[in-house]
């Protein structure tokens, strides 16, 4: 069932915010078509689909969609993946019910949007290493129940991931996610123009600390590892989504630390309030897992938080990363 929402650190040695020039084209072009064609609402609020038997339902004005009449069992033919994402890119989060995959499947699904990450610190399944297992309970609580985007540590971040639902409480547990689109689009004015051109530092540590994933030798030597191959890294505070071309926010409380313009006084307040704003629940939409649920998010303007309220009880996720590009922010054009 889905229930939605109406509403410090010191750089040493950081990667240079190297940003490419886009091209004056966004990618995938014939899916931006798609986009006008297929997905726009007509008056009757009915949405035009090759795939015949599919169904979305919108389920928040911001973000989220529920998908039907499809299964994920299968590898997607042309006209249901064309579909599915030009709906992530129009709704930015898709949910999907009764979909029992295994992980060899999950995997393969997600393989048909981009090449997989594997993840440097968390557990993955043996026989699938592009799959992570978030497997929290008492003896090892959720580290999650924050706003954040995934692996924004890294120089190009994830474009998507899917999430499936493997074990669940009998309550609690939901996932929250917000449009960093919307919270971008609610900001004044003036308000944007004093965020252009401006770059965050991303910081691995700040959501991988070593007092959590380095506590037996095993686990030290690879958090070291890890540590030492993301080193904090530069981004954009307002990013171009490169299929789109909207503009979002691109900071998160789980990975960002400090904006490098301004000084640390005036860095802690912009960001405490962007981190504040991006939360308001107009921006969101709350899916209540059932099990075998399957989240798609597209991960470049998005944030989620995954809700600590279970334990003792255990939650079992399975999650597939699909790797992205480097993020860049290009300037709206201005009225002559």
């Amino acid at each position: 069932m889905a229930h939605f929402l109406c509403g410090k650190v010191k750089m040493s040695a950081v990667s240079a915010p190297c940003f490419p020039a886009p091209n004056t084209q966004f990618r995938y072009a014939h899916l931006k078509i798609k986009l006008a064609a297929f997905l726009w609402p007509t008056n009757t609020g009915a949405f035009h689909l090759r795939s015949p038997t599919m169904q979305i339902q919108v389920l928040s004005p911001a973000i989220g969609a529920l998908v039907s009449g499809i299964s994920l069992h299968q590898p997607l033919g042309p006209a249901a993946r064309d579909d599915l994402y030009a709906a992530l890119l129009k709704h930015q989060v898709l949910f999907f019910e009764n979909q029992a995959i295994t992980p060899q499947q999950q995997r393969d699904l997600a393989a048909q949007f981009g090449a997989l990450h594997i993840h440097p610190v968390y557990r993955n399944v043996p026989e699938v290493p592009e799959i992570i297992v978030l497997d929290t309970h008492d003896d090892n609580p959720p580290d999650n129940d924050n706003w954040h985007t995934d692996i924004t540590f890294t120089q190009a971040p994830a474009q998507a991931a899917l999430l499936s639902a493997q074990q669940l409480p009998p309550q609690g547990g939901d996932t929250l996610w917000a449009s960093n689109i919307a919270a971008y689009e609610a900001l004044s004015a003036p308000y944007r123009r004093l965020l252009q051109g401006l770059h965050a530092e991303h910081d691995f540590v700040r959501s991988f600390p070593a007092w959590r994933f380095a506590r037996t030798p095993e686990e030290r030597v690879r958090w070291e590892a890890a540590r030492d191959r993301h080193p904090p890294v530069l981004h954009p505070v307002i990013r171009t989504h490169p299929e789109t071309g909207q503009q979002g926010l691109f900071v998160n409380e789980g990975f960002t630390s400090r904006i490098v313009e301004l000084g640390a006084t005036e860095s802690d307040a912009v960001l405490r309030h962007l981190f504040a704003h991006i939360a308001k629940p107009e921006f969101g939409v709350r899916w209540r897992w059932k099990q075998h649920d399957l989240a798609f998010w597209d991960n470049r303007l998005t944030q989620h938080y995954a809700c600590a309220n279970y334990l003792p009880h255990r939650r079992v996720m399975h999650r597939a990363t699909i790797l992205g590009e480097r993020p860049f922010y290009r300037a709206e054009p201005t009225a002559a």
